[in-house]
Formats: structure tokens, C-alpha cells, sequence
């Protein structure tokens, strides 16, 4: 067995550079805080970018886990298993949907998602109606199909041609929609209702309204990306519900799995029969594995009094980022919904995010960026208080230094 000491440098000896990974390395966690291999402390305010929503080492999750790993792991698709249909029922009752896939991450489930509505749209109406719309400033994964709907071009650099029959407008104006839509072209209108990766943009509610009648009044199926506003993140269990604003066809995962991959894409039974035996698949989709964690995952998040404490979590984090930007003058704002926050840099700082991210982390904090103008929070949905104000605590040291 290979017990040689393992260090940073050996991630630009062996992996493709493709990130660009911090100094420190993790090595274990508990709740929400984080000890790298010096046994240096963090308290973690990135959740594995909205992924580990019950923190690290959950006893529920291990011992669902644990479990299920004593009895099948995978059996592939050729037959189907008993949490697989949990996992499925229960997503069901919880929400609009009447049918359930099961894939591996986020892009996977909007690879999904797009087939879909395109072949609905060529079974229902024929193959000229395939056009998507989407948002600039938009992330929907890295598979080509996704990194094309998504609305940045740095990420589809040097990956051309991409998909055609895609479109983009402006989030939170429906009239650069209006001016792209078409009875006779447009097969699905695709939106996160909180754009993440896109500097954490919540969508309006007349906005996401407008969506939804003008997929009504044109055919066309909504779809919302709810990777990241997904399973309590927003203290709603999909953000949608939140809305008031219901979709046809709904993607899950990061958090699906509190951090073991799962994935899952929502929806109607008339639409999903789009998609009959053989047009799709997914090899460990549905896997017994993370659809027994999921299934301790949605079980808990789903209770009242954990959403109803992520809210009261989120205003106890918003109003404690919100003081340090005042006293010393690097915010401009703080958007966003429940524990998915947005500190927005006021002028002076703008582009400067990532330092933000560095000087926490010499504190013992741990935040994200999205976009180079936003520190991005997305912790435990079950964050103790405590934890809460010692990050914030940690935060204002590195706020501090960097303001010195």
C-alpha cells in the first residue's frame, strides 16, 4: 500500500491542471469545521461549495452509509433497488414531481434536463422546435451540452463548435426574452432562480413568473437549475417552492448528498415520457450507495425546524457580514436567500475577491468567490451559533489585515 507523505506539490506532479488548488489540505472534518494535515483549525464557511449541507462527518449520514454499504453497493440499471425508489418516491411527495432521474453531479442531471426537453418538444411538435434560451452569467456544468447552455464564454474557450440552437439573455429582464422566444423554435427557457456561480443573483419573483407564462403561452417546457438553491439551501426545500413558481423539469444535486455523489432530475410524468427505455442512461445513476445517503439527507433537511433554522441562521451570518462591511468599508451589499449569501465588494475592492479567500483562510476561515467582485457563503444548513460568530470573528481579523 502506498503510505508515501503526501503534500501540494505532488498535485502538479500527478493531476491535470486544471484547478488550481490552496496550499492546505484537509484531512478531516466534524460539523462545520475543518483540520488540515498540520492540525490547523478552520471553521468552514464554503461547505464544499453548498455541498456538505448537514457538515462534515454527520453521524446520520455515516450511519446511513454504513449501512447500506453492508448490504449492495451497485447492480447497475439492468435491475433497479430498494433506495433508489425511496429516494425517488419520497422526492416525489415532497415536490411538483411525478418522475425521478437519478445521475452523478449537477452537470449530469442538466445534460439530462436539456435532452429532455428537446426530445419532448421533437415527439410533441417536431425536430425545428429545439431552441434553448438561457441567461448570461448563467452556470449549468462542464459538459459540453451544459457549459454551452451556461451563459460565460471563458468556459467554452477552445471547446468550439459547441451545441447549436442556443440563446442568451439578459437575467432578470423579460424583455430580452421576449425578443428571443418563439412559438415555432423555442423548446425550453433554462434559469437558476438564484444564479450561483454568476456572483450569487437572485432572480425576481415577476421575472420568474414572466418565465413560467411565457412557456405557457409558446409551448415551451421552464426548467430550473436547482443545484445549488436545492435541498434547504434558501430554507425552502427547492427554492421554487419560495417562488411560488413551478417549473416542468428540476435539477438536484450538491447538497442532494451532503457530499457523496447523487443527482437527480424532477418531473412531470407527461414529460418524462419523452424519455422511453434506451434514450438515456446513466451507469451509476441511481446507485444504492448515494441514494441511501440522499434518502438520510432529504429526510432531515425536509423537516420544519431545520429550514426554519437555516433562515434564522442566514439573517444571524447576513447581519454579521453586513457590520463588517460597514465598519470597514469593503461591502457595497449582501444578496441572496438563506445560507446561499453573496457579500458584494464595493468599489475600492472590486476584483479583488480572491484575496478575501486568502486572508481567511491565514484566519482559519474558510469563504468562496463567485465571480471576481463576490465573497460567497454557503455553509452547513446546521451551522451552530457558535461557529457562526467565531467565523465571522476570524473573517474581521483577515478583513483587517487586508484593509491595513
Amino acid at each position: 500500500m502506498n503510505r508515501e507523505p503526501v503534500s501540494r506539490e505532488l498535485f502538479d506532479e500527478v493531476m491535470v491542471p486544471n484547478y488550481a488548488p490552496g496550499a492546505i489540505i484537509p484531512v478531516r472534518g466534524e460539523g462545520s469545521r475543518i483540520w488540515d494535515q498540520e492540525g490547523r483549525e478552520f471553521v468552514d464557511l464554503q461547505g464544499g461549495i453548498a455541498v456538505n449541507c448537514l457538515g462534515h462527518s454527520h453521524p446520520g449520514l455515516i450511519g446511513a452509509l454504513q449501512e447500506q454499504s453492508e448490504k449492495i453497493w451497485h447492480i447497475s440499471n439492468v435491475m433497479t433497488n430498494e433506495p433508489a425508489l425511496r429516494l425517488a418516491k419520497t422526492l416525489c411527495d415532497l415536490t411538483f414531481a411525478e418522475r425521478v432521474f437519478f445521475a452523478n453531479s449537477g452537470g449530469e442531471a442538466n445534460e439530462a434536463a436539456f435532452k429532455l426537453a428537446r426530445r419532448y418538444c421533437w415527439e410533441h411538435f417536431g425536430p425545428e422546435k429545439n431552441e434553448i434560451i438561457s441567461f448570461r452569467n448563467s452556470f449549468h456544468g462542464r459538459t459540453l451540452f451544459t457549459v454551452s447552455v451556461g451563459g460565460q464564454p471563458k468556459y467554452l474557450e477552445g471547446f468550439e463548435p459547441a451545441p447549436g440552437g442556443i440563446h442568451h439573455a439578459d437575467f432578470n429582464d423579460l424583455e430580452s426574452v421576449k425578443k428571443l422566444v418563439s412559438r415555432d423554435k423555442t423548446c425550453a427557457i433554462v434559469v437558476e432562480p438564484i444564479q450561483g456561480e454568476g456572483g450569487v443573483m437572485p432572480a425576481d419573483p415577476e421575472f420568474l413568473q414572466g418565465l413560467r407564462d411565457l412557456c405557457d403561452e409558446n409551448d415551451a417546457l421552464l426548467v430550473f437549475d436547482e443545484v445549488q438553491t436545492g435541498v434547504g439551501r434558501t430554507g425552502h426545500l427547492y427554492a421554487y417552492q419560495m417562488y411560488g413558481v413551478v417549473p416542468d423539469i428540476l435539477s438536484s444535486a450538491k447538497g442532494l448528498g451532503g457530499g457523496f455523489p447523487v443527482a437527480a432530475m424532477l418531473t412531470r410524468e407527461k414529460v418524462a415520457a419523452s424519455l422511453g427505455v434506451g434514450t438515456h442512461g446513466s451507469t451509476y445513476g441511481g446507485n444504492a450507495l448515494a441514494c441511501a445517503v440522499a434518502q438520510k439527507v432529504i429526510d432531515t433537511v425536509s423537516q420544519p425546524d431545520i429550514l426554519k433554522g437555516v433562515r434564522a441562521r442566514s439573517e444571524r451570518l447576513r447581519k454579521g457580514m453586513m457590520d463588517i462591511g460597514e465598519r470597514h468599508d469593503v461591502f457595497s451589499e449582501i444578496r441572496g436567500e438563506g445560507l446561499l449569501l453573496g457579500c458584494v465588494l464595493s468599489d475600492q475592492w472590486k476584483g479583488r475577491a480572491k484575496d478575501f479567500l486568502s486572508a481567511g483562510l491565514e484566519e482559519g476561515v474558510m469563504v468562496l468567490v463567485a465571480g471576481a467582485d463576490v465573497v460567497r457563503l454557503a455553509p452547513s444548513l446546521i451551522i451552530p451559533e457558535a461557529d457562526i460568530d467565531d467565523a465571522l470573528s476570524r473573517f474581521e481579523a483577515a478583513v483587517k489585515k487586508l484593509t491595513a
